[in-house]
């Protein structure tokens, strides 16, 4: 499927589809994109044009088709203590905070987690943290749209490239065990994971309330309508005084009436205001 190829009636029909599934807004230019994503998938499912792709996710039966096309169009690039900054900050400022509050247990919620580094990240940040006496566990619960992407983070190995990507060698050989040509997250940072299938447009009754929500990198990919959704409902699910962090480019400007903007080590944290 070439992106000469693409119907603008489908492209558009297409873009309506995946917003209202996943909340991914496409341009109007990124026919080749489409193309390059589900060019493989169509073909092996028989379906000839977009067109027809589009007819068939939205039909009552179309329920795996349609978890494959969004397991297609959803970008996974994420790496070990991706920007750094916010694990500095989650180990000289927040964890140092619970702690002074008393608190033993923290909840803390990875959003759109990928494959899992950020969740084996914040385990390994907390572990170090851990080393310097400090009595504080966590269960960090990590999400995501793709249920690959969840099953792999569920499995906790990583090949040899991807585990090189933000990690040094020595986290490497301290939390890591070596299988084969892969490495396998050891039980003492796997334990604090908790992994699940999750749509940031659906309900978060499930999910629970959290002191710390890392939500990075995502809301980018939302229109201005879902990002105010999201954010709402995650104030909603946040602690008192818990803390919010997304992406270096991502603005919460709006809600400065709930959330209070702190920076800290380079970047910017947001602390939910007291009520």
């Amino acid at each position: 499927m070439a992106s000469r190829e693409i119907v603008p009636e489908h492209y558009q029909a297409f873009r309506a589809f995946l917003e209202q599934s996943c909340g991914i807004v496409l341009g109007d230019n990124k026919q080749y994109l489409v193309s390059s994503r589900l060019g493989h998938l169509m073909e092996r499912e028989g379906i000839k044009d977009l067109g027809e792709l589009v007819y068939h996710v939205q039909q009552r039966g179309g329920q795996r088709l349609r978890g494959m096309v969004i397991e297609a169009m959803t970008t996974n690039e994420t790496q070990w203590f991706r920007d750094t900054y916010p694990f500095t900050i989650l180990q000289d400022t927040l964890l140092p905070e619970y702690v002074k509050r008393g608190q033993q247990q923290l909840r803390i919620w990875s959003a759109a987690c990928s494959s899992g580094q950020e969740v084996y990240s914040l385990s390994i940040a907390l572990e170090e943290y851990r080393a310097r006496g400090a009595r504080l566990e966590a269960e960090i619960v990590g999400t995501d749209i793709s249920p690959a992407m969840v099953a792999q983070a569920k499995e906790a190995k990583y090949s040899a490239s991807t585990i090189n990507r933000g990690l040094s060698p020595e986290r490497r050989d301290r939390y890591f065990q070596r299988s084969g040509d892969s490495w396998v997250v050891r039980p003492e940072i796997r334990r604090r994971g908790q992994f699940m299938v999750h749509n940031l447009l659906e309900s978060y009754a499930s999910l629970g309330r959290f002191d710390i929500i890392f939500c990075r990198n995502v809301l980018i990919y939302f229109s201005a309508t879902s990002r105010e959704n999201i954010l709402n409902r995650m104030i909603q699910q946040m602690r008192p005084g818990g803390y919010l962090i997304v992406g270096a480019s991502e603005s919460l400007a709006r809600h400065t009436g709930d959330l209070q903007m702190i920076r800290s080590h380079g970047g910017v944290i947001y602390k939910l205001r007291e009520r």
